[in-house]
């Protein structure tokens, strides 16, 4: 049976007919997710609790930039440096409290409500790099570690780059750099590594874009 034969026989909540959906749990919520359990019949008849933290979606963006337009990096006067003459990507260096690493990743963030996935990339990107793109596309979207997360994750290819006015959350430390686009899946795969520049890497470079 194939997924879409399959989707043809949920019942109400989204469970298979030979499943049985018996309760649903939030036991927590934060600013950030909801975590809780489904108690399900499956199919042999005995039940197990499924766990599972709720997330809004994500975007990830893969931003080309001419590299003759720079930012000065810590530089809030808004003002550019020449840079060399081939093509970048923008990259963000930031410390995550929740693995206590300083991981290099592609700008990201969450998707707000009422936004489609480039919608949302022109705003994080702006508000994470100071560069707004005049051009984006949706590369692929999909859904996130399933066997523990409710949480869908878009790529947004962004080219067109044009300085904008960066505005950082106030849980944002982040430190934009850029690399050559020859040069950005190698550097992505030195430790420590991350799953959301790696495969937002991957899907631009099968699509022919790096």
């Amino acid at each position: 049976m194939t997924a879409s034969d399959e989707s043809d026989e949920l019942d109400a909540s989204g469970v298979p007919a030979e499943w049985a959906l018996r309760e649903e749990v939030t036991e927590y919520e934060t600013p950030w997710y909801d975590g809780g359990f489904d108690l399900l019949e499956q199919p042999d008849g005995s039940e197990k609790r499924y766990y599972w933290a709720d997330l809004p979606p994500a975007v990830v963006i893969v931003a080309r930039i001419d590299g003759g337009l720079v930012t000065a990096i810590g530089d809030d006067s808004g003002e550019t440096t020449s840079g060399d003459d081939g093509n970048h990507l923008l990259f963000v260096e930031q410390f995550r409290p929740t693995i206590r690493e300083t991981h290099l990743e592609l700008p990201a963030g969450i998707v707000e409500d009422g936004e489609s996935y480039t919608r949302a990339a022109t705003r994080e990107l702006e508000e994470e790099t100071g560069f707004r793109p005049s051009s984006t596309a949706l590369l692929q979207e999909y859904a996130v570690a399933t066997g523990v997360l409710r949480h869908d994750r878009g790529v947004v290819f962004a080219e067109g780059l044009e300085v904008g006015e960066r505005e950082l959350d106030s849980n944002e430390f982040l430190e934009v750099t850029t690399v050559p686009v020859e040069e950005a899946l190698e550097r992505a795969r030195e430790q420590p590594a991350n799953d959301s520049t790696l495969t937002a890497l991957l899907l631009a470079k099968e699509d022919g874009l790096l």
